[in-house]
């Protein structure tokens, strides 16, 4: 662990949320800052510490709100509920009602991208905007890695087993290397280095499913948010190819390609990621 890692983790609330499983379910999540809500939302096989250079910046003028998804970071671990996009969606609604936000700027990266995509879709009354960032949509996921992690043999494979292969995946996606950071690997893996954070984001993997996305397809021109389209050009796994296609099939989108950045563009750029995400509050 690192100081950072540390910091944030000592930063974060907790809430209980009910009407999700049979379990009354945790989430951590961050919360500062006042003014309009921006809710952040991470993908896997991170957790809202990816945001750690964000949220600073975001709450000079909102209130940024920053949940670890079901399964993910220091939320509910045990190995007895759904984790899928359809179920992490119910959460950030649920999320939202107990904690009184009628509506948000929806922010979403990697799989926190899809479920921004069904809040877009499907609750419009709760989505003032959308930023969509190097999102999982379409048939471009799960990639390899995660696919891999979402055998159940790999329960038999020790906790730092699993962290290290996840570690090791973390400079496919980082532009620049200099940000390829302990403080940013140990902190991101960090809470799958037990053995119920090793189970928890097997579970996580195993829930990915490419016809979560699939079934939204004719259903992007829907969108009525405000939305920014914000794509780390070299990602080689989410591709800028979809974040064009994303921005044709949105009738409010706009396409903003970030030059040298990758796919974890909150790390390889994290400034200038949270420029774009200001300029656009102000303008919309």
């Amino acid at each position: 662990m690192t100081e950072a890692h540390e910091r944030f983790k000592a930063n974060q609330k907790t809430i209980e949320l009910d009407g999700l499983s049979y379990l009354t379910l945790r989430v951590a999540y961050t919360d500062v800052g006042e003014g309009e809500p921006v809710i952040l939302l991470h993908g896997i096989p991170t957790w809202s510490f990816l945001y750690r250079e964000v949220i600073p910046i975001l709450a000079h003028k909102y209130r940024v709100l920053a949940p670890d998804l079901l399964g993910h970071g220091y939320s509910d671990r045990r190995d007895r509920f759904d984790r899928s996009l359809r179920a992490q969606t119910a959460m950030i609604l649920r999320f939202m009602d107990v904690l009184g936000i009628e509506r948000a700027t929806i922010i979403g990266h990697d799989t926190g991208g899809g479920i921004a995509l069904k809040l877009g879709i499907e609750h419009p009354d709760r989505v003032k905007r959308l930023v969509l960032s190097n999102i999982v949509a379409y048939d471009s996921w799960p990639i390899d890695d995660m696919i891999s992690l979402g055998d159940p043999n790999w329960r038999n494979k020790t906790a730092a087993e699993v962290a290290a292969f996840v570690a090791s995946g973390f400079s496919d996606g980082l532009h620049n290397p200099d940000r390829l950071t302990e403080e940013f690997k140990r902190g991101i893996v960090a809470p799958y280095a037990d053995e119920e954070g090793k189970i928890s984001l097997i579970r996580n993997a195993s829930a990915l499913n490419t016809n979560h996305t699939m079934a939204l397809v004719d259903r992007h021109k829907d969108i009525t948010a405000p939305t920014l389209v914000l794509w780390g050009v070299q990602d080689p796994m989410q591709t800028i190819t979809d974040g064009e296609r994303l921005a044709r099939e949105i009738p409010t989108a706009r396409l903003k390609r970030m030059e040298n950045s990758s796919h974890w563009l909150q790390q390889d750029a994290p400034e200038a990621f949270a420029r774009e995400v200001l300029d656009f509050l102000r303008v919309t």
